[in-house]
């Protein structure tokens, strides 16, 4: 998840995500600083091929929800509604060069408009308290920490989980 701040974006929109994105998304996550923030990201983000074959089956799966991020057009990141162990969970990412302006504000708006299923759960690094912020600017209330380890920081790290009933 990025990093937002109170500014307000320019026009964002949300389309489905495709195969054409997979290398915007992968240019993203390169970025030392985002993968901190973010903390559980792939175990070796350099590996293309691997960030590929696993975009690959994300937009294959047709119970999720993928949508790329647009912002005057251009591909600022993407938004995920995805089931893990029976409970439906929300992920971002907005690349680095787009962070500030409310992006991931907008596009979380959005995609609860369109996933109306609760509960719905997003997770931050516990740290990561821009991410919080937008979670919780949408009704996400704290629900629970866990210690897991993250890839991004190469240690464990406190990971909040959030929840959004209504």
């Amino acid at each position: 998840m990025g990093l937002e701040g109170d500014c307000v974006a320019d026009e964002v929109l949300l389309r489905d995500a495709e195969e054409t994105d997979i290398p915007v998304f992968f240019r993203h996550q390169l970025d030392t600083a985002a993968r901190c923030t973010a903390a559980f990201t792939a175990k070796n983000p350099t590996d293309e091929e691997a960030f590929g074959k696993k975009w690959r089956k994300i937009l294959a799966n047709e119970a999720w929800t993928k949508r790329t991020i647009l912002v005057d057009g251009a591909v600022a990141g993407h938004v995920v509604v995805y089931e893990q162990e029976g409970d439906l969970e929300v992920t971002y990412w907005i690349g680095k060069e787009h962070w500030g302006r409310g992006i991931a504000s907008e596009a979380l708006a959005a995609i609860l408009g369109e996933v109306t299923d609760r509960p719905l759960f997003g997770r931050t690094a516990f740290d990561n308290v821009a991410s919080q912020k937008v979670l919780q600017r949408h009704g996400f209330v704290l629900l629970d920490e866990e210690v897991s380890y993250a890839n991004g920081r190469g240690e464990d790290v406190r990971e909040l989980v959030f929840r959004l009933d209504a």
